[in-house]
């Protein structure tokens, strides 16, 4: 199977006019429910808005995998590997205050039937700090331990799902501030940087390029529902997994082979570029 991977020449959303300083609303630090991967994402962004050159990207052998929230409840795990599944990530945590109810039973789930599988954190930095919530993570399912089957945390950066503000009433220099300070202190504890997973819309728009330190430590994860993926966000010239589809499960596709996902979870080395 062959994918092709556009490396445009700009991107635009009618979800980009929206100032990220304007203040959100009364709702943005609301008590944390329960948002899916992409969700926000989906909602704002809306079909392929990019064009430019075309690279070839041969997915042959690139691991295909899911993620899930509590949304999807119990899942087939064995069903999932049986259609040619190599891992999976799961919501653990939202903000300081929500956990998956069922993030124990799909987390240990996919591992059982053979996955090799991660977490994933839903952020909200207008309601606390980068670190409150990287430890908030690392204590509620989200650590790499480093044990070959568990991929490093990934933080979730998209739209703000509480209030009419995009950047969570945050401007560029402040986003940026907030990643470092979660990238920084899971790094700490684990010894390697979360995985950042987030739109190149959503990132442009609310973090630039004031965060260049944290993109050049952490993978990226590009979310992008089309045949390609399009331009990257500032910062980074190769992604590592990619979410091209929020059909059923969410479906994923990292950039290399099952020895180098494998790798990924062991070593923490970067995969190859496509």
């Amino acid at each position: 199977m062959t994918v092709t991977t556009l490396m445009p020449t700009a991107v635009a959303h009618a979800s980009d006019t929206q100032s990220p300083t304007e203040s959100p609303s009364s709702d943005a630090i609301s008590s944390p429910s329960d948002h899916a991967m992409g969700s926000q994402i989906k909602k704002h962004e809306h079909g392929p808005a990019v064009t430019g050159r075309v690279q070839t990207l041969t997915t042959d052998t690139a691991p295909e995998g899911i993620d899930v929230s509590s949304y999807d409840g119990d899942v087939d795990w064995p069903a999932k590997v049986s259609s040619g599944m190599s891992f999976a990530w799961v919501k653990a945590t939202e903000g300081t205050s929500y956990q998956n109810p069922f993030f124990t039973s799909q987390y240990n789930g996919s591992q059982s039937a053979g996955l090799i599988r991660g977490a994933y954190h839903f952020a909200l930095p207008s309601n606390s700090s980068g670190k409150d919530q990287a430890t908030y993570f690392s204590d509620h399912g989200g650590g790499w331990p480093g044990d070959g089957y568990t991929l490093p945390g990934t933080v979730d950066l998209e739209y703000n799902p509480y209030g009419t503000n995009a950047c969570y009433g945050l401007n560029q220099t402040a986003m940026a501030s907030w990643i470092r300070d979660f990238v920084s202190t899971y790094r700490n504890r684990w010894g390697r940087p979360p995985m950042i997973y987030t739109s190149t819309s959503w990132w442009n728009m609310c973090v630039g390029s004031a965060a260049s330190d944290s993109t050049a430590v952490a993978p990226l994860w590009i979310a992008r529902y089309a045949s390609t993926v399009g331009e990257l966000p500032s910062g980074w010239d190769a992604w590592t997994m990619w979410q091209y589809s929020v059909t059923d499960y969410d479906h994923d596709r990292m950039a290399g082979t099952r020895e180098d996902l494998k790798k990924f979870a062991t070593h923490g080395t970067a995969t190859p570029r496509p």
